[in-house]
């Protein structure tokens, strides 16, 4: 991929942007009438986005699917000198959705997704620590996730564009067992809309070769059992949003639900979740700035005294977001589609 000059994202690009947050898979007239503008005007919007890696279409899990999976927050210690490498070979990885390169006590942290426990157990302590360069691994289970980054939005659209973009309630799919396995067809329609998250039913169908109308039917299945979302990702750092932050908190057990549901309304909040270890909640933010940081730890205080938090780390570059690998401002330049169902390997 070419060099890019570092120039921020456009208010009209922004409002693109949050449009298909709220909406990725909206057609180009749904979107230009939100909007204001015309369908042409709004796909060229977007080509040119794509094209320079600005912003992307990709997947999230759906709600169902934390159900099937085993989810961890991944601190990895590197040598001397080997952050770099060790980085470039874990942005390979199926399993490691997301790569920060940390400011705390730990050179990386992972977001690390695998089919089960003893998935997870074999990728972090045999996996892991035999690569080289990797000095020390410790793993932080997510027993809970009240909410991921696919949820979370910018603001850059006036509350009337917000409610014609509004999404129609999915309506719950029946309870079936069979439905609700993924399927070797599943992962190879996941990983080509990992890809491209607003890829036609037809490319699809092209690419998997299978007609368009069973490629619909999984989708439209996928996506009415809770297994499948979309989300619409940009280059942060040109985006108004260049800071994210980890916190790692104590509550108590009894207080845990109230105070993971109320963080999730925050609207700095990507990502919170319950986990294992002695800080048994980990709040994830994007910020405008350094200095948001102790605005929001000192929010945080004043709205949930139980809460402790005990440690603070600044990323100071994502690596890779949700199977996207990218450049240092953010953008994307290539796709390692996840594959938690894969079996760990060296």
């Amino acid at each position: 991929m070419q060099d890019h000059v570092r120039q921020l994202l456009s208010e009209d690009e922004l409002a693109l942007i949050h449009a298909l947050q709220l909406r990725p898979r909206a057609s180009w007239t749904d979107l230009g009438r939100a909007l204001g503008v015309d369908p042409v005007t709004v796909a060229r919007r977007w080509n040119r986005l794509a094209e320079r890696g600005e912003a992307w279409v990709g997947l999230s899990p759906g709600p169902r699917l934390f159900d099937q999976l085993c989810l961890a927050f991944v601190e990895i210690d590197c040598g001397a000198g080997a952050a770099g490498e060790v980085t470039r070979a874990l942005t390979g990885h199926p399993h490691m959705l997301t790569v920060e390169r940390a400011s705390g006590a730990y050179d990386l942290l992972a977001t690390v997704a695998t089919r089960d426990l003893a998935a997870m157990s074999r990728y972090t302590l045999d996996v892991l620590p035999a690569l080289a360069g990797v000095r020390a691994v410790r793993a932080r289970i997510v027993t809970h996730m009240f909410t991921e980054g696919g949820r979370w939005r910018i603001a850059a659209l006036a509350p009337g564009q917000r409610a014609r973009l509004a999404a129609v309630p999915a309506v719950p799919a029946a309870e079936d067992r069979r439905a609700a396995v993924v399927t070797p067809f599943d992962r190879a329609l996941l990983a080509a809309l990992a890809r491209d998250g607003r890829a036609s039913h037809q490319a699809l169908a092209t690419a998997l070769a299978v007609s368009s109308a069973t490629v619909k039917r999984r989708h439209d299945q996928l996506t009415r059992l809770g297994l499948l979302r979309f989300r619409c990702d940009f280059a942060r750092p040109l985006g108004g949003w260049p800071v994210a932050a980890t916190f790692w908190a104590a509550v108590p057990p009894a207080d845990l639900p109230d105070v993971g549901q109320a963080l999730i309304r925050l609207p700095e909040t990507r990502n919170c979740a319950a986990v294992s270890g002695t800080h048994n909640l980990v709040l994830q933010a994007s910020l405008h700035s350094v200095a948001d940081v102790l605005r929001l730890e000192t929010q945080l205080a004043v709205n949930h005294p139980g809460l402790r938090i005990a440690e603070r780390v600044i990323t100071l570059r994502h690596e890779k977001l949700l199977g996207h690998v990218l450049d240092p401002d953010g953008r994307s330049v290539d796709v390692v589609p996840p594959d938690i169902w894969a079996a760990p390997e060296a």
